[in-house]
């Protein structure tokens, strides 16, 4: 078996901001074992910043980019030291590997590192991978490990993911509300309904129970089961123990193009869909046709990505829409001069099916 865990900077940076390094023993010590039991293992390791602010002298975490990439390089070197120094004393090897959305989305970059993640996993190595935060830019970078653990999962094959964080699980509202409940399995969207998820992460996290919600849903719908609980219950995760929220598997593992739609690719404009086409594509499996298009946000070129959703706001798929803003305009309008002007005549569907991806649970 094949298992990514996904370990929060929130779960591994002590009350003055520093790393904690009794935490990276004890998981080195917890995914040393399942090694040495025949399993193969992935880290997915966040903390980077925490590291380089000690040296820097840094109590904050940086509230710009530019600064937060700098933090980032400095502390890096530093993190996969400590994770290499742990792991070692356990008698595993360890391997960096360092990702950014830009690599991933292409198709050679994306074989090339799963073809070195394979290998290590050949040799009983444990990959620590972290987003490779010093050339990443606001457009393309994945923005939270959170879901970098999920695109990770899918190029290893992992039968499960296992997002560590600070508190046990999914709960119908903050754990701290003493009505909160934690909810003990996931199969679907029904299953999510009414849940209060707007908790935000730490002051040295980038995300919070959201983004975790978030990458469940991405590894759930391509084939990975997940288990959402605290860092502390990682052992009975690992151990198959029923700990934290279980997010169920609700579709098989996608292609690398439906990945890089879905996930990856940044969105340049948005179309609204009446209900018959936001069914048509999810429950159908259609292509978008322009008479379920109902608005045009945005001004994209032919080619580019586009988000589609339905009545409410929700994103429900993204693609490559076959046309620009402006000529999906004159398409859902009808105007006959505006579709002379864009030199429209044989139209075909706005977004093809085989360039189309949902992404709801």
């Amino acid at each position: 078996m094949t298992t990514v865990v996904k370990i929060g900077s929130s779960s591994l940076t002590r009350p003055d901001g520093f790393l904690d390094l009794n935490r990276i023993d004890e998981v080195s010590r917890l995914l040393a074992e399942e090694v040495k039991h025949g399993e193969h293992v992935v880290l997915v390791s966040s903390g980077a910043i925490s590291a380089g602010s000690q040296p820097l002298g840094r109590t904050e975490r940086p509230k710009d980019l530019a600064t937060a990439q700098a933090v980032a390089a400095v502390g890096q070197g530093l993190l996969m030291y400590r994770w290499t120094q742990a792991l070692a004393w356990q008698g595993v090897v360890a391997a960096q590997i360092l990702l950014s959305a830009a690599e991933v989305v292409g198709r050679a970059q994306y074989n090339n590192a799963c073809r070195a993640l394979e290998k290590l996993e050949a040799l009983g190595v444990i990959p620590v991978i972290n987003e490779n935060d010093a050339v990443a830019t606001d457009e393309v970078r994945f923005g939270d490990n959170d879901r970098l653990a999920a695109i990770v999962a899918h190029m290893v094959k992992a039968e499960r993911l296992i997002l560590c964080t600070d508190v046990d699980g999914l709960f119908t509202a903050h754990p701290s509300n003493p009505e909160a409940l934690r909810i003990a399995e996931v199969r679907g969207l029904e299953d999510l309904e009414g849940i209060d998820i707007g908790q935000v992460g730490s002051r040295w996290g980038t995300g919070g129970m959201r983004t975790k919600l978030l990458a469940a849903q991405v590894a759930a719908s391509n084939g990975t089961e997940v288990t959402l609980t605290s860092t502390n219950l990682l052992g009975e995760a690992l151990a198959g123990e029923k700990v934290g929220t279980v997010f169920r598997v609700t579709g098989k593992r996608r292609g690398l193009k439906q990945l890089w739609l879905a996930y990856a690719a940044t969105a340049q404009g948005r179309l609204v869909l009446d209900d018959g086409a936001a069914k048509a594509i999810t429950v159908g499996k259609k292509s978008l046709l322009a008479a379920g298009v109902t608005a045009v946000e945005g001004a994209f070129e032919a080619g580019e990505v586009v988000e589609l959703t339905d009545q409410s706001g929700e994103i429900i798929a993204k693609g490559v829409s076959a046309y620009s803003s402006a000529q999906v305009k004159a398409i859902i309008s009808g105007n006959q001069t505006d579709l002379a002007k864009s030199g429209l005549t044989d139209l075909g569907p706005v977004v093809h099916r085989d360039y189309l991806a949902e992404t709801r649970y």
